[in-house]
């Protein structure tokens, strides 16, 4: 009998993947933080974190739109005005990250 490997068993799956990828970046977690607040605005969020770069924050919120976690509205207006909201997925998100804050809190 082939013992599996839960580990093996999982990780192909496309949600591990994000997972992994948004927690093992610091500023993607931040992005969806500072939209959690209410924060929708590029600019916004850029001013609101020390260290954040325009292009660092343009990737990473590329990488959550193309992860489907959050949602880009662009306004035909001059001048051109972007904000960004948590999708249902991206709220579903949220609560798992809060489950292992709520871990991590037990385990202090």
């Amino acid at each position: 009998m082939v013992e599996k490997n839960v580990l093996n068993a999982i990780a192909p799956r496309p949600a591990f993947g994000i997972a992994e990828d948004v927690l093992g970046c610091k500023w993607m977690l931040t992005i969806l933080d500072l939209l959690q607040r209410g924060v929708c605005r590029p600019g916004t969020m850029q001013r609101s974190v020390d260290g954040l770069t325009t292009k660092v924050m343009n990737e990473r919120l590329r990488k959550l739109v193309s992860y489907r976690l959050i949602k880009r509205h662009a306004y035909p207006e001059v001048p051109p005005r972007v904000e960004y909201e948590l999708t249902a997925r991206g709220h579903k998100f949220l609560q798992i990250l809060e489950a292992i804050a709520e871990l991590d809190r037990e385990l202090e």
